[in-house]
């Protein structure tokens, strides 16, 4: 067998969120959202106080995406559904019929050039009516997403059979509540995340329940939701404490949401000794963290038909000198991921390019959650602006990538079903602006008519998809440490 071939019906894709590509923020009777806020609000919160207003103009210029899937061939394509576009006020009491004709249009054009939609519920854009009664904070969000979900299995199902309800619980509930630093920008440290972060593991149940009761058996699709995590191995392998300092990290990233929904219903119990032995030390009766009713637990375990990853990095793990006084995410967790200064980094500081770190992490996902199947949901590298078209070393890194997430395939056994780039197109990157370029297309924003022109490392992506393979030979067998 040809060691450089993907498995037969393999997912190639690439994937976009609603809020970072459709500009058209005020457009046909849309409601406002978080982001929409947030940046609105100015003072340097986003690089250059820059907006998604316009971003890649996607809501009048869809036919131009399609245009760069088909170019690139791709058999998926996920993206997001804007929540406040189909339900201005976040509810079902009013329904934009405009954002469904949108949603419908890509959906439909999507399945007449056989391209599989995969369509995520919610990413990052809670719409603000909502976030004004407490958002992902309030217990209620939770009943009011499933109402949402319920709607858009009902709009779009017949048609969508992969979705996703929440992309990134983690980094809602770290960066949106704890740190402030994405919208909502809320900075209630030691609280806020795990107020979060409850509701979105309640909210995801209960989206995946009504999918699971009303529409499955009619429709056939499978529900999941996108965990993030970055591959965490000991600064030191052989200390101890480096040991102890990388599970703490795993179990408040990746095990905080993946342990309640793919084993047992309830958050890891480092976390929850943790958390309730700070919250005594400062003079608390109850833990920071929420508990599960033991019915809470039963809904929540076993709701996810696949795996979800997004992977972008890797970090070297260490403890985290903390003082117990001030409640905050971090001293709860008590460990710091450090960069190698050997690894390369992409134009975003954090993002350091580790490719073995994502078949290690694949490994370990197998060995940890019974093997699921897993679907590589986003992965990708950030060029800085102005972006070369002639993007070659970020290729290679695509390629390094490939080849083991192939040898996670081929060697570890590991049921890999599809990979999405993140992202088809150059777009508002959060924080970040448009200071970072991820876009298979580069996207030129000083034109009116935000033209799409493919990088070198969509041609060369355009190939493997066509191949379901690399292109050229590659070794594909050795440790994980050697490519």
């Amino acid at each position: 067998m040809d060691s450089s071939i993907f498995p037969k019906s393999f997912a190639w894709g690439a994937a976009t969120a609603a809020y970072q590509v459709e500009g058209g923020w005020d457009a046909d009777g849309k409601g406002l959202n978080v982001w929409d806020t947030f940046t609105h609000q100015g003072g340097d919160r986003v690089f250059k106080n820059q907006t998604g207003d316009v971003a890649c103009g996607s809501y009048t210029l869809w036919e131009e995406d399609l245009k760069c899937i088909k170019q690139l061939g791709l058999t998926h394509y996920r993206f997001s559904l804007s929540w406040s576009r189909l339900l201005p006020d976040g509810t079902t009491g009013f329904i934009n019929q405009k954002g469904i004709d949108y949603y419908n249009k890509m959906i439909d054009t999507l399945l007449e050039n056989n391209v599989i939609p995969i369509v995520t519920l919610y990413h990052f854009d809670m719409p603000q009516a909502l976030e004004d009664q407490g958002g992902w904070q309030s217990e209620k969000t939770a009943g009011v997403f499933e109402e949402y979900a319920e709607f858009c299995f009902k709009t779009f199902g017949d048609r969508v059979k992969m979705w996703i309800t929440i992309n990134e619980p983690y980094v809602v509930a770290k960066y949106g509540y704890e740190d402030g630093l994405f919208a909502p920008g809320k900075k209630e440290q030691g609280i806020g995340a795990y107020q979060a972060a409850h509701n979105m593991i309640k909210a995801h149940a209960k989206a995946w329940h009504n999918y699971n009761m009303f529409f499955r058996n009619q429709q056939k699709g499978l529900v999941s939701i996108a965990l993030d995590s970055d591959w965490a191995e000991p600064f030191d392998p052989n200390s101890t404490t480096d040991k102890e300092a990388t599970e703490r990290y795993l179990s408040f990233h990746l095990h905080w949401f993946a342990k309640p929904i793919f084993i047992d219903g309830d958050y890891p119990e480092i976390m929850k000794s943790e958390i309730f032995k700070k919250s005594k030390h400062q003079g608390l009766q109850l833990s920071r963290l929420p508990e599960f009713t033991n019915e809470e637990k039963v809904k929540i375990k076993g709701t996810a038909d696949f795996f979800c990853l997004n992977y972008y990095t890797t970090r070297k793990i260490r403890p985290r000198k903390t003082t117990h006084d001030e409640p905050s995410y971090s001293s709860d967790m008590a460990a710091e991921g450090i960069k190698d200064p050997n690894w390369p980094i992409s134009s975003i500081e954090w993002l350091a390019v580790v490719p073995w770190g994502i078949r290690k992490l694949l490994k370990y996902i197998k060995d940890t959650f019974a093997n699921p199947i897993i679907y590589i949901t986003e992965n990708g590298f950030a060029q800085s602006n102005p972006a070369s078209l002639e993007d070659t070393q970020r290729w290679t890194y695509f390629q390094e990538t490939l080849l083991e997430i192939l040898k996670a395939i081929k060697l570890d056994r590991v049921s890999v079903k599809g990979y999405l780039v993140w992202s088809l197109l150059d777009n508002f990157e959060w924080i970040s602006g448009y200071s970072a370029r991820f876009g298979l297309f580069h996207v030129d924003f000083h034109r009116i008519d935000l033209p799409r022109t493919p990088y070198i490392s969509a041609i060369e992506y355009s190939k493997v998809v066509k191949r379901n393979g690399l292109t050229k030979p590659m070794e594909c067998f050795g440790s994980p440490h050697n490519s």
